[in-house]
């Protein structure tokens, strides 16, 4: 068997200091693997044109010059990706070592699973939420204010993290990996059969909720999607929705907005049966 062929997209929008780390950890950390590199960049600038051109001749650049959304940015590598697995990161991901080469030996060894995620670290070593259950009005209503604090949201918030499977599979070493309803999109591993069955990430999402949907679908066509924490890599990731208990954030925080937004098309997207669970 040929050895496998891994596309890396990195989408990129205005953290410039953090995708030169990510660069350096793919060149460190993928060493020995057969991959290239492809990057979707939004408002891209001449400098960072330029700074790619001379330091990574090699990556493949899709530049756009307005801020396009993470979908459409996801979906312009994955036109250009030529290998037959592809990891899906944001400029603001930090590869730990071997943690590419282990999510692929896991894809080799799990045919039925089409969407992997590694275990999201903070930079001090705390592990990210980084895995979930489908998310109903419940959910959002809850995790947003102050009705989060009642004891029956805590137990849907609970579900929603999935808590106790996250404990069963860190006090089990004979577990891997745990099947989950969808993982958070900052770096994500499918293959190319199962991604073209699927199809694209919907570009009507502009911003989160994209990668819900895309799980949702993988379930839809028959494939798994699994968290696989044996892989780890470090997120640099920074909450700018709105503040749990605040109701006048949820107002005026312009993420808030967008994320309710995104959160109603899903609804309507999938239909009623989503709204209670």
């Amino acid at each position: 068997m040929p050895p496998a062929f891994l596309s890396i997209i990195i989408t990129h929008y205005k953290s410039f200091a953090l995708l030169k780390l990510c660069l350096r950890s793919i060149k460190k950390h993928c060493d020995g693997l057969f991959y290239e590199i492809i990057l979707t960049d939004s408002e891209s600038s001449a400098y960072n044109r330029l700074f790619v051109e001379k330091n990574y001749p090699e990556i493949k650049l899709v530049d756009f010059k307005e801020n396009v959304g993470y979908s459409k940015l996801v979906n312009a590598g994955i036109k250009q990706a030529k290998g037959n697995f592809i990891l899906i990161i944001n400029s603001d991901i930090i590869i730990g070592k071997d943690s590419v080469r282990k999510l692929l030996q896991f894809m080799e060894n799990h045919p039925q699973v089409g969407l992997v995620g590694p275990r999201l670290l903070n930079f001090n070593g705390k592990p990210q939420n980084s895995c979930f259950k489908f998310y109903t009005p419940f959910t959002i209503l809850y995790r947003r204010t102050f009705l989060g604090k009642l004891p029956w949201a805590k137990k849907t918030i609970n579900n929603f993290l999935m808590k106790d499977e996250l404990a069963g599979l860190n006090s089990n070493n004979n577990i891997s990996h745990i099947e989950v309803d969808w993982l958070m999109g900052s770096a994500l591993m499918t293959n190319r059969p199962a991604l073209m069955e699927v199809g694209p990430l919907d570009e009507n999402f502009f911003m989160y909720f994209e990668d819900v949907d895309l799980a949702k679908r993988f379930w839809e066509k028959g494939y798994k999607v699994a968290y696989f924490p044996g892989a780890s890599v470090y997120h640099y990731h920074q909450k700018i929705s709105a503040r749990k208990g605040s109701l006048l954030d949820v107002v005026i925080n312009k993420y808030s907005r967008i994320h309710i937004k995104s959160a109603l098309r899903y609804f309507w997207k999938h239909g009623i049966k989503n709204l209670i669970r």
